[in-house]
């Protein structure tokens, strides 16, 4: 994508468009009442109607998942699709202190820019936002947009932020030239969330130290059975990602009466934590007891059995 030049002033040409006063560069303040609708999510409201020729944001919800992932969702009900002729910047300010960032942007240190079918993550490094050949590509960067546009990114690069600010512009009506390539805002409307004077909304990013989850335990067979092997295999996914277990390192504790019964397989293979154990052929009609744990990155996720040996 041939990024366009000067992410900041694209603030300013906007706040120029709608025609509202500028706010001190200094200016952070807390969401214009924001409601919070499930854990770490919140949903701000914007006002509407200011032009009518603009794209109108009506409300932006932004959450986060337990693996990190921040997503803001910006609601344009009178823009139902992306069309060539948008520009949507989200710049956000990812460490509260307006004297890190951007001075004409509130303090932003970050900048999305959605144009052309296509998102860019640019940093401000000083003087600009800007993102040089040898930047790593923002990975986790994706978007959607439909009746809005939803931009998802990790917060890991957004400077691992905890708690952030942010703002965004909806533009229409740019124009590129066709010989020079120039930006052409001449024709251009915009609206401004939240609206110039108010500052930037606030979000915290919140999350849940990740776990071992148990998913399934399968016996095979589905009773113990004198003289024949008994196995556990025991599923266990991370809470924060979703994704099964695919190694580590099990423990298979296995019991008969006051008996202990050692594991004749004890280890993790395909997504499974798997214990296999002989049951004596003298152990019909006595109760076995057992359990498998497995434990991965320093997570645990442990269950335990109990069945009649036949």
């Amino acid at each position: 994508m041939r990024p366009l030049t000067r992410p900041g002033l694209f603030f300013a040409i906007a706040v120029s468009v709608v025609a509202l006063p500028t706010v001190a560069s200094g200016a952070l303040s807390a969401p214009t009442a924001p409601s919070a609708v499930a854990a770490n999510s919140t949903t701000y409201q914007d006002s509407s109607g200011e032009n009518p020729a603009a794209p109108d944001i009506t409300t932006l919800t932004t959450s986060n998942t337990d693996a990190g992932l921040v997503t803001f969702r910006v609601a344009i009900p009178n823009r139902p699709t992306l069309t060539q002729d948008m520009l949507l910047l989200l710049f956000v300010d990812t460490d509260a202190n307006p004297q890190t960032g951007d001075p004409t942007s509130l303090g932003a240190d970050y900048v999305v820019q959605v144009f052309g079918g296509e998102a860019a993550l640019f940093r401000w490094d000083g003087t600009d936002f800007t993102r040089r050949a040898g930047d790593p590509p923002a990975t986790s960067l994706i978007f959607a947009y439909q009746g809005g546009v939803s931009i998802t990114i990790s917060a890991a690069e957004l400077g691992n932020t905890k708690k952030l600010g942010f703002a965004v512009i909806a533009i229409s009506g740019v124009a590129i030239d066709p010989t020079t390539g120039d930006v052409d805002f001449t024709n251009s409307v915009a609206d401004l969330a939240p609206a110039s004077g108010a500052g930037l909304y606030q979000f915290e990013v919140k999350t849940t130290p990740a776990r071992l989850v148990v998913k399934s335990l399968k016996p095979t067979p589905a009773r113990p059975s004198a003289g024949r092997s008994f196995t556990l295999r025991l599923v266990a996914a991370r809470s924060d990602t979703g994704a099964a277990v695919q190694n580590g390192r099990a423990t298979c504790l296995g019991r008969i009466g006051n008996a202990r019964l050692k594991a004749q397989v004890q280890n993790v293979q395909g997504g499974a934590a798997v214990c296999t154990w002989a049951i004596p052929s003298t152990a019909k009609g006595k109760t076995f007891r057992g359990s498998v744990a497995v434990v991965f990155e320093g997570l645990r996720a442990s269950q335990g059995y109990a069945g009649k040996i036949r």
